[in-house]
């Protein structure tokens, strides 16, 4: 039956055509965006899934930025140990030189070993990095090195801790030794001791650094691969597939056209009416 109050046909394709420019509208947007997941209304599980996600990446990144700083003061820290061990190899040899030495020989190397000393003191004073000092206490540094984030959603960080390596004490001792006023074998023995003391002391420090910069950076490198896989599982739930897209936005252009023109002949109907009565 036809109907001037009602056409059912344009209204079938009408909704028709609503519904293809809104499936064309949102893959638009996703195209545009490169989302296939944009707000929670298009899918509330993945949404915030890669809302957490993505904040734990971005405070990974934030403390690899941190461990870089105490990666380079470390660094900083460790050469100016090995740099002491250096110069109280040196010294050591010179103190060994003046055993048993007269009087003239003992002062000549005393005035190596000030030297020595006045180097190890500008060493030290050098190896700091942005005012970051590790090299003159024996206290326990703490560095954040992640997160931890539990089942229920709960946060904790993560750390590692090193000491401190006080270079100071070191060549304030071998700075104390005065080959000047040692007379006897005793005393010049006493000094060798002394130094080489001090000498594995300089080692003991070094070796410790290098082995706290070697955690640093190997946990630098796992929150470089953890950051990655965060972000590839990030993308892979939410990233849109830009084939698919393409393809369906061609479909959907077709099937709009085909719409528009079916709306319009469904539009055309009533006026076929007007034939009945001529």
């Amino acid at each position: 039956m036809s109907s001037i109050l009602t056409n059912h046909s344009a209204m079938t394709a009408l909704s028709t055509l609503r519904n293809i420019n809104s499936d064309l509208s949102d893959t638009q947007s996703r195209i545009s965006t490169g989302l296939s997941i944009a707000s929670g209304k298009d899918n509330a599980a993945y949404f915030s899934i890669s809302k957490t996600m993505s904040g734990d990446s971005g405070m990974y990144k934030a403390i690899d930025e941190n461990l870089t700083l105490q990666q380079n003061a470390v660094s900083t820290a460790r050469l100016g140990a090995e740099t002491m061990v250096d110069l109280a190899q040196e010294f050591s040899e010179r103190v060994a030189f003046a055993q048993g030495g007269t009087a003239e020989v003992r002062a000549d190397v005393q005035a190596e070993l000030d030297e020595l000393a006045a180097r190890m003191s500008t060493t030290i004073a050098q190896a700091t990095f942005n005012g970051t000092d590790y090299v003159n206490a024996n206290s326990s540094v703490t560095v954040v090195t992640g997160i931890s984030r539990s089942s229920s959603g709960s946060i904790s960080t993560t750390t590692m801790s090193f000491l401190q390596q006080d270079l100071g004490t070191i060549q304030a001792t071998l700075a104390a030794i005065d080959l000047t006023t040692a007379t006897s074998a005793g005393s010049q023995a006493a000094a060798l001791q002394s130094a080489e003391a001090q000498l594995a002391a300089a080692v003991s420090a070094a070796t410790s650094l290098g082995i706290a910069e070697k955690s640093i950076e190997t946990q630098k490198e796992f929150l470089g691969e953890l950051t990655d896989r965060l972000d590839s599982g990030i993308g892979s739930m939410i990233d849109a597939n830009m084939e698919e897209e393409a393809a369906r936005l061609q479909a959907l252009q077709v099937q709009q056209q085909l719409a528009t023109q079916s709306l319009s002949i469904a539009n055309s109907a009533p006026q076929n009416i007007l034939s009945l009565f001529r």
